[in-house]
């Protein structure tokens, strides 16, 4: 592959380990961008079927499984998350992702299903002091891990001042812009 170890990277570190050619990343930047697109572009047709398609009712037959199957996955994802945290892995970040998604998705399933109904209140109490707060605190911590990361990353590579907000953040910086190496740009490829 295009994917070479860097020999001028110290021994030992993780953090751009690799150098990867240009071209390849425009490249992977193109196709990523036209899956995503097509992504989007099937996604809105499907919900405008599924909006007047959709009977008002429907029984569902294997009901117990998908919420016991989605709550199981809901687990998984917090015990990683909990075990990412424990053994101090970059990993916590896509756990806490993934965590919070399903716990959103948790709290608009309940009090969509449940809407219209006696034990609505339950379901919203249970999504406003429980899984929203839940998955809030999980975004927000992910977040700062990716923050401290990237300031550490940017200090070792000796890129001046400090590294620009995450949305504008390249998603990947290029070694070769590190001070001491003429070529390559100092704010990298933006993937």
């Amino acid at each position: 592959m295009s994917e070479q170890r860097d020999p001028t990277a110290p021994a030992g570190t993780s953090a751009g380990a690799f150098s990867l050619d240009s071209s390849v990343l425009r490249r992977r930047y193109r196709r990523v961008l036209r899956q995503l697109g097509v992504c989007v572009l099937l996604l809105v047709p499907w919900t405008v079927y599924l909006a007047v398609s959709l009977p008002d009712r429907f029984e569902a037959r294997y009901w117990p499984v998908v919420w016991v199957g989605f709550d199981v996955m809901l687990l998984v994802s917090l015990a990683g998350a909990g075990v990412a945290v424990w053994l101090r892995r970059q990993a916590v970040v896509p756990w806490s992702y993934v965590a919070a998604t399903l716990l959103i998705c948790d709290a608009w399933f309940d009090v969509s299903l449940s809407w219209g109904r006696a034990d609505v209140w339950g379901s919203v109490a249970t999504a406003v002091l429980v899984e929203l707060p839940l998955a809030v605190l999980l975004i927000v911590r992910a977040r700062r891990v990716l923050k401290i990361s990237a300031r550490l990353a940017w200090q070792r590579l000796g890129l001046p001042g400090e590294p620009p907000p995450l949305r504008r953040m390249p998603l990947f910086v290029d070694l070769a812009s590190a001070p001491g190496n003429e070529s390559g740009s100092a704010r990298g490829e933006g993937v």
